[in-house]
């Protein structure tokens, strides 16, 4: 799929991840945020993260995120909360960013492991922006029992993408950080973040010429994924917020 078929799937939604208000906000307390801490965060999305913190925290920081979409979205919620000046948002490649090294507090990617070409990319990728004793988060999936074959095409993964909650806590102590704290999704939090999609989608068709290019992948896109998650998310998919410290 495509960015542009991804702001479509994702109008409606204010936190790109399955992660709801209350968890997000259980996550910051968690990383004991305090006034005047930096925050880096790349594939931002809509930069509800770290606006939402800026506002209830007093932090800043940056978002990056290639979706210009996205960040429009990102910076009219800074604006909505009184925090445009705390809080910038970059257009570019979060996988090519350069930070000022060792200049946050907190460096995170959350569901966009991709960037780095995995976990353990993207652990490197965080890491050089972290003060010392900052703090990483990284927002990936893993899986609550191995699946059968069918659903790794079904869920758009591939076998080794992801593992188990223990071979990802492997993964992390192989990639020389500490697992010191976690928020997990759980089945609401899916339903939450793809059942706005089905209808966002729904409504896009619905006053969107038939003869419009995009047509013909929305609809494939919405098939695919509401019986992809339907069938074998719910029963095997899991994700985390995973509160890592570098050694």
């Amino acid at each position: 799929m495509s960015l542009r078929h991804h702001e479509i799937a994702e109008a409606d939604n204010r936190i790109l991840n399955p992660l709801s208000q209350e968890k997000l906000r259980l996550l910051g307390e968690i990383c004991r945020l305090k006034e005047g801490q930096r925050h880096l965060d790349l594939a931002c999305g809509k930069g509800e993260m770290l606006a939402g913190w800026a506002k209830r925290y007093g932090t800043g920081g940056v978002g990056v995120d290639l979706s210009e979409v996205f960040l429009t979205a990102a910076r009219e919620r800074a604006a909505e909360f009184g925090v445009s000046e705390s809080v910038t948002f970059e257009r570019g490649d979060a996988g090519k960013y350069q930070p000022e090294p060792a200049s946050f507090d907190i460096a995170s990617c959350l569901g966009a492991t991709w960037i780095g070409d995995g976990l353990a990319g993207t652990i490197e990728l965080l890491r050089p922006a972290l003060r010392p004793g900052g703090l990483m988060l990284i927002g990936e999936p893993y899986w609550h029992e191995t699946p059968p074959e069918e659903a790794y095409e079904a869920l758009g993964t591939e076998p080794d993408d992801f593992v188990s909650l223990s071979g990802t806590l492997d993964r992390f102590e192989a990639a020389g950080v500490d697992l010191v704290e976690m928020v997990l999704a759980d089945g609401d939090n899916w339903d939450r973040y793809y059942a706005p999609q089905w209808f966002a989608i729904s409504e896009w068709l619905r006053r969107t010429p038939a003869d419009h290019p995009d047509v013909p992948a929305m609809r494939e896109f919405l098939d695919h994924q509401r019986r992809g998650h339907l069938t074998y998310g719910k029963r095997y998919f899991g994700w985390g917020v995973f509160v890592l410290r570098p050694r």
